[in-house]
């Protein structure tokens, strides 16, 4: 809360003894105090220390106190300001009432009166800071009102993309456990591995799924070290190839020696380019007029930025497909996706300072490109 010691004054007033006086009883009461001759010399104080009261006579050479008033409230529409008048000036009080002036002191100045003006002044001083207080707060809670409302509203959509997800899930559990246990009645190999095969699908989609949640989920500052890029591209290569078993896709990694690090998060970015290539896998699968399919992966330095290349010549993407793909819950994988992926992808790389450049051809291809900066 504003005290004393935090006001300070403008006098501004062209009799010296007037101002010493009034700077003595002021400074002594406790208010820091400052001084000038006449209007001009007051407004370049005033801009200079941008004090909470001005303290002006009405009439001063050079700049009179109305013109004051009237530069002081147009700079600062907040600053409360006296006017000091003699007697017989009745018509420039009612000008300077006019133009906003707070109240006025009559010649000769009784210190205790003006001490009471001040007062005043400081109160509503002290009235307007509490309202812009009140005023934030409001609007803090209004925003995080809002902000509760939007979650609730994408848990809600959220809550029912998984429960259409599970339920797609469920079906191929179901579907995989009959074929394993039809193939182990009758000692039929193919379709206990059938089933088999099924199950691990599931199993892998409901791992995956698990793991965007947690990551859409989770709110955590980013871990930065130096990634050595080889080991990390080794990583990358072991889980791929894995995800790649049984398909004829081929996962080509370009080892570069112009960029022999990074710096990030290695489990978010991780994370990151695994969803990304995995919808590059995924549209690999869905392309049937191709034979033969393959996923580049390759990390290259341009200027201060890194660039990792995904590029797939899977079944591709329209335009209107391309701009909703960072979009949350959005999929074109009907209940084989979760709409999470891409859009955590994205985040990711935006909370590196990065960003993410894609290029489609429908039937043909697609290319990601993620920069990321060199350093913090």
């Amino acid at each position: 809360m504003i005290n004393k010691n935090h006001i300070s004054i403008l006098i501004a007033d062209d009799e010296e003894d007037i101002r010493d006086v009034l700077e003595i009883a002021l400074e002594d009461i406790g208010y820091t105090v400052f001084l000038a001759e006449n209007g001009e010399k007051a407004f370049e104080i005033f801009k200079l220390e941008q004090p909470d009261i001005v303290i002006t006579d009405i009439k001063m050479p050079v700049m009179d106190g109305i013109e004051l008033l009237r530069q002081v409230k147009r700079a600062n529409s907040e600053t409360e300001v006296l006017m000091i008048t003699g007697h017989g000036d009745m018509d420039l009080t009612i000008r300077s009432l006019k133009n906003e002036a707070a109240d006025f002191i009559t010649k000769p100045v009784n210190v205790d009166i003006l001490e009471i003006a001040i007062e005043k002044a400081v109160e509503k001083i002290i009235a307007r800071q509490q309202l812009s207080e009140y005023t934030q707060k409001l609007e803090l809670l209004i925003l995080e009102k809002s902000k509760l409302a939007d979650h609730l509203s994408s848990l809600g959509v959220m809550i029912g993309t998984i429960s259409h997800n599970i339920k797609g899930l469920l079906t191929n559990l179901d579907g995989g456990l009959y074929l394993a246990r039809s193939g182990l009645k009758k000692k039929d190999n193919k379709t206990i591995e059938e089933g088999l095969g099924l199950l691990e699908q599931a199993v892998d989609r409901i791992k995956k799924m698990i793991m965007d949640v947690l990551l859409y989920s989770k709110e955590r500052t980013l871990n930065k070290t130096v990634i050595d890029t080889k080991t990390f591209i080794e990583k990358i290569k072991k889980i791929i190839e894995l995800k790649l078993k049984g398909t004829n896709i081929l996962f080509k990694c370009k080892e570069s020696n112009s960029c022999q690090t990074l710096y990030a998060d290695e489990e978010f970015i991780m994370a990151a380019l695994i969803n990304i290539l995995d919808n590059a896998i995924d549209a690999c699968l869905a392309d049937t007029k191709k034979e033969n399919h393959e996923i580049g992966f390759e990390i290259l330095r341009t200027g201060d930025n890194r660039v990792i290349c995904i590029h797939d010549n899977g079944c591709g993407m329209d335009s209107q497909t391309k701009e909703k793909i960072f979009n949350l819950f959005f999929s074109s994988k009907s209940t084989k996706g979760t709409g999470f992926g891409l859009y955590i992808s994205n985040s990711i790389i935006k909370q590196h300072g990065g960003s993410i450049q894609v290029n489609s051809i429908k039937g043909k291809e697609t290319n990601f490109k993620i920069f990321l900066p060199e350093d913090v």
